[in-house]
């Protein structure tokens, strides 16, 4: 299966503005993500997809490749349609949205994802960590899923589900293996084509997940699981805090 690696940056940003192009340590944010994308054995491309001519120029000064986007997508995923649609090299099996965001990204990580789209009848997969503190299940920024036998996706939420009915002491992920969601996503060529083409969802809306949309659609998620840790640089503190990162390796 051919994959196109895909890494959505948009240059606005409320808490970070030009978030993709801010340094760390020497190296944008988002060449810190291509570095470690293009290091995955299963890509056979990447490029990052922005609507924003300052990004392009700096990714193709620093030797990558990009591709201008239109600047009124609702969400990465739109995003990544239109770039499969215009990038080079095709045609491609599927794609991987890889987080713009995640300067340390693991490439085994997007191995992961996409070993998960290539099982048989697998047409979207991501990713899930096991709960092993009990902090991420009330963090608001944490969202958990629950999965059935064979591990498709049975609901995303930002809430702690499932919900432990008998109260017992100790903590509560001793009790059940919960799985919190890992922001990384591969489509085939059909998939993607056809979840772009939906309409917003009750549960889309209620939650603020776009995978709901998909969910609500018919549209099976197959979850994959990772040991690898994921960073996401959303505030200053997290910017700070990959500095002080690559300051110590």
């Amino acid at each position: 299966m051919r994959l196109l690696g895909i890494i959505p940056a948009r240059h606005a940003s409320t808490r970070l503005p030009g978030k993709p192009l801010l340094d760390i340590g020497g190296r944008s944010m988002v060449m810190r993500v291509v570095d470690q994308a293009v290091r995955a054995r299963s890509l056979a491309a990447v490029v990052v997809a922005t609507d924003d001519a300052r990004i392009v120029e700096h990714v193709h000064a620093h030797g990558g490749t990009a591709i201008l986007t239109g600047a009124a997508h609702p969400s990465g995923t739109d995003r990544c349609w239109e770039a499969l649609t215009l990038a080079a090299g095709g045609p491609y099996d599927g794609v991987v949205n890889i987080q713009g965001d995640e300067p340390f990204i693991a490439p085994a990580q997007i191995d992961e994802v996409a070993a998960a789209l290539q099982q048989p009848g697998v047409r979207i997969a991501t990713l899930a960590q096991v709960v092993t503190d009990d902090a991420d299940l009330d963090h608001p920024g944490e969202v958990l899923i629950t999965t059935d036998v064979h591990m498709d996706a049975l609901y995303f939420s930002r809430a702690a589900i499932p919900f432990l009915r008998d109260a017992a002491p100790g903590p509560r992920h001793a009790r059940f293996r919960f799985l919190k969601h890992v922001g990384l996503y591969a489509f085939t060529t059909a998939a993607l084509r056809a979840v772009v083409a939906l309409p917003p969802s009750p549960l889309e809306r209620a939650e603020a997940l776009e995978q709901l949309r998909w969910l609500e659609h018919g549209h099976r998620v197959r979850i994959g699981l990772t040991t690898h840790p994921s960073f996401c640089v959303d505030t200053p503190a997290d910017l700070e805090e990959a500095r002080r990162r690559v300051a110590a390796l």
